[in-house]
């Protein structure tokens, strides 16, 4: 899936906590990515403090796993390579490493490797979380949804009868 790298880039940019350094980033983001404009001009005219608090909202209280991909099993199942042990491992082969404290499945670094490497391999394993993510987001009417709209867009279709 070449010529998506400043895509995945912009989209683990945006899917990060709103600190000064993305929102210095948004105009930026806004050129780069016009996919994402539904979420870039929501946060360019969004308050700091107020985007803050809507990402904690969506992302940390009462569901923290929602950007971790490995947490979303079912049952305790999960496509191979999901553990986080296995996530490493696919960043080793690329001889990259997450940085310290942040969990190889975050979303944002997932897609920080398939821009970096053009390595998506996660991300079609993942597809079918990605797209249920996606679902969530678009139900609970965030700006994020649309973020996962255009990384979903540029995956391949899961297999038939693939949940949505």
């Amino acid at each position: 899936m070449p010529g998506f790298a400043v895509l995945y880039q912009a989209a683990a940019l945006c899917l990060t906590y709103p600190d000064d350094g993305v929102l210095a980033r948004l105009p930026l983001l806004r050129e780069a990515a016009p996919q994402l404009r539904g979420f870039t001009d929501h946060a360019a005219v969004t308050a700091p403090p107020d985007l803050r608090a809507h990402y904690a909202g969506i992302f940390d209280s009462g569901d923290p796993h929602l950007l971790h991909l490995g947490r979303w099993g079912e049952g305790g199942t999960r496509p191979d390579g999901s553990s986080p042990a296995g996530f490493a491992e696919r960043y080793r082969a690329h001889g990259l490493e997450c940085a310290d404290g942040e969990r190889p499945d975050f979303l944002p670094a997932v897609l920080e490797l398939a821009s970096r490497t053009g390595d998506t391999g996660l991300l079609v394993e993942h597809r079918d979380t990605l797209e249920r993510l996606r679902s969530r987001l678009t139900a609970l009417g965030t700006p994020y949804a649309c973020v996962l709209d255009a990384v979903c867009a540029t995956l391949p279709p899961g297999p038939a009868g693939a949940r949505r």
